[in-house]
């Protein structure tokens, strides 16, 4: 049985199983929309539950049959660390980490088998494992972030609920509760997890462990008011309720967060798919176009096919990973908490790594060692200095040697393909013919033995190629003058381009200008989350205003408590507010200037300017009586920004998405055509003058 045959059974066995996971998956999903309703639908009710408690029972057992594989293991326990932020408990988390595992190999292996299946080659499998790796980052980005929008609209009711029953019951904790029972599934384990950390012992340390657990902002805020209102109490103002206030805020931020995901999720559907589209329709231009016109397999085998192949396969991968990049909304990126080893960190226990680290990094102390310094610290990188240095280093000797690496592998490609290439005729149109095709072998056959016969000497002359050739043509039969002088010139310019191919200065420069781009690339990238983290950075001071409105309103609060429940609140601003509280004690002035001079962000310094005033001069009260004022204006500011933002990156998206189809047509078929065109035009003019 041939390789095909196999591929495209397994090929068929994968369309039939995925579509029935497929199918089952989708059936699963309604059935858990109706699970309030279950109950009263008697005898036909109870047939679907069994039905989807055996699906259930299949999934915790190949949850536990999956860890147990050592690879698949590591997998799926990445997953379940992706999802375990949504608070499952271990049934659900399980099933939830099956399900999505099971779904994203049926779609890896369907996919891998439609690469492999149009063009069989073990070369071609370093592309099929490297799409693989890029569609299973997406499917499990679109999985978690379908879960963190699901969860956004739920506390949007959720919020609904908790502000009837506290008007209700005035109470927090009974709002919780009662609100808990009706909620959507994923606010209701939060809501109880909530519920639980006020009603402990130490309330504020249950907080604290959940702060970092929590999956969005809007969740820290609502566990961290609800604890406020219980330690102080509330307060009823001209404007109503200060808890209630705030849980209007809260619902008025997720509507505006909703709306910016709905707006950019229509605007960047479909993208993906387009831009990873050209990985499967390049090899079946690569065979119309060697069908059609016999001239371009001079083109596809070539050096410059390769590398134009390699491009290509770039500009896919690079696409689509900026459109990941582009669809993401990642509110867990800046988490604190306890990190794994890192590669950098591994390397830099290296002594020679370490000294290469320190001999190409900046002296301390010196103005380069600040910026580099102060750019770590405003990107929220975990790196420290000396790894910063050890990636930087490592990416530059990765690129070089991939680099150098592609360059033999090109130079080597065209060697073989100056010895064994069939030699192709003066066909252009149609399809050749099989004589047409064994002519073309049993020529380039002959011209390999006369070269190898000079001893592929560069030095070879038109007399020692000729002689040769006689001998050759005695052997097979006479051949005409104007034959022989068109077949040794051939031969010639064969061992001239083999001795040709090595590689050049130009070559090494390349490699060298590509190794400093590869050595730049961690600082552009760290530039790059700056700009990016600016926004994150706006979203954490709306919060730390939204808790000051409440705390303002407190009696016998102080500047040290609201720094300290700033804390609780931080996430890309905890390690300067953290240092600011352990110093407050030794000059709450020069902590808090030493605060503001950490922190660039111009809100951010807004606010600790306030707070330096609140020390001894001015009442909080006093000092925060337009807060109510900025937020507002914040808003709508955050409002506008977010229009620019959605369309910049709708404007980019449809720029990368459809970039590789662009680049496949017309660099892989157009200009390669074009170009073959006017080289046979040459070659008919030759012939024409002849006549």
């Amino acid at each position: 049985m041939s390789i095909k045959s196999i591929l495209l059974i397994v090929l068929l066995s994968s369309l039939v199983l995925f579509a029935a996971a497929y199918a089952v998956l989708a059936w699963i999903g309604r059935r858990q929309r109706q699970d309030v309703h279950d109950g009263f639908y008697g005898e036909a009710g109870g047939k679907r539950v069994g039905w989807r408690g055996h699906w259930n029972r299949i999934l915790q057992q190949s949850y536990v049959w999956m860890v147990r594989v050592p690879l698949l293991s590591a997998y799926i326990r990445r997953i379940r660390k992706r999802l375990a932020i949504h608070a499952y408990d271990e049934f659900r988390l399980r099933h939830e980490t099956a399900q999505v595992t099971l779904a994203v190999l049926g779609l890896l292996s369907l996919s891998a088998c439609i690469l492999l299946l149009l063009n069989p080659s073990v070369s071609f499998l370093l592309l099929v494992l490297l799409t693989a790796v890029i569609l299973n980052s997406l499917l499990v980005d679109m999985y978690a972030n379908r879960l963190e929008k699901r969860l956004l609209v739920q506390m949007v009711d959720l919020f609904s609920e908790v502000r009837h029953r506290y008007q209700q019951h005035e109470m927090i904790d009974e709002a919780l509760y009662e609100a808990a029972e009706t909620a959507g599934y994923e606010a209701a384990i939060h809501t109880r997890r909530i519920y639980e950390a006020l009603n402990a012992k130490e309330p504020s340390v249950e907080l604290e462990k959940y702060y970092e657990s929590a999956p969005n902002r809007f969740l820290k805020a609502f566990a961290g008011i609800s604890y406020m209102i219980m330690e102080f109490g509330d307060k009823v103002k001209e404007q109503g309720s200060i808890y209630l206030k705030g849980l209007g805020g809260l619902t008025k931020e997720i509507h505006l967060e909703i709306l910016r995901r709905d707006k950019l999720d229509y605007l960047l559907k479909g993208l993906n798919v387009i831009a990873l589209a050209p990985v499967f329709f390049a090899k079946p231009i690569e065979r119309w176009a060697r069908g059609s016109f016999p001239a371009m397999d001079a083109f596809y085998t070539s050096k410059l096919g390769y590398l134009t192949k390699i491009v290509i396969y770039a500009v896919i991968i690079l696409s689509f990973v900026l459109l990941q990049r582009l669809q993401q909304d990642n509110e867990t990126a800046y988490r604190t908490g306890d990190r794994k080893k890192s590669w950098e960190q591994f390397l830099s226990s290296f002594p020679i790594v370490r000294a290469i680290a320190a001999f190409v990094a900046p002296r301390p102390a010196s103005p380069a060692y600040a910026k580099i310094v102060r750019l770590l610290r405003e990107s929220s990188t975990h790196l420290r200095y000396e790894w910063f240095y050890v990636r930087r280093i490592a990416f530059f000797c990765l690129t070089f040697a991939v680099t150098m690496t592609m360059i033999l592998f090109l130079h080597q490609s065209a060697k073989k393909q100056i010895l064994y290439a069939p030699v192709q005729g003066t066909t252009f149109f149609g399809q050749l013919s099989s004589e047409q095709r064994t002519e073309g072998q049993r020529i380039s056959d002959r011209d390999r033995e006369i070269m190898e016969e000079v001893g592929m000497s560069s030095t070879a002359t038109y007399d020692d190629v000729a002689s040769r050739w006689s001998v050759k043509q005695e052997h097979n039969g006479i051949g005409s003058k104007d034959t022989m002088v068109a077949d040794v010139n051939r031969i010639l310019a064969k061992i001239k381009a083999y001795h040709a191919e090595y590689v050049k200065w130009w070559e090494l420069l390349a490699s060298l200008l590509a190794a400093w781009a590869g050595y730049q690339f961690p600082l552009w990238l760290l530039y790059f989350q700056r700009k990016i983290r600016y926004m994150d950075m706006r979203h954490e001071v709306y919060q730390f205003q939204t808790v000051i409105s409440m705390l303002r309103e407190m009696e016998r609060i102080s500047v040290e408590e609201i720094l300290e429940w700033m804390n609780r609140f931080a996430i890309i601003f905890k390690t300067p507010i953290q240092r600011c509280v352990l110093h407050y004690d030794h000059g709450a002035e020069m902590a808090l200037t030493e605060l503001r001079e950490e922190v660039r962000l111009t809100e951010f310094q807004r606010l600790v300017d306030k707070l330096l005033l609140c020390v001894e001069k001015i009442p909080i009260a006093q000092a925060f009586d337009d807060l109510d004022n900025e937020m507002a204006f914040y808003f709508e500011q955050r409002k506008q920004e977010y229009e620019k933002i959605i369309d910049t990156k709708a404007a980019l998206g449809k720029m990368l998405g459809f970039a590789p189809m662009y680049a496949l047509v017309f660099m892989y078929l157009v200009i390669p055509l074009i170009a073959m065109s006017f080289m046979q035009m040459n070659v008919y003019y030759e012939e024409i003058r002849k006549i």
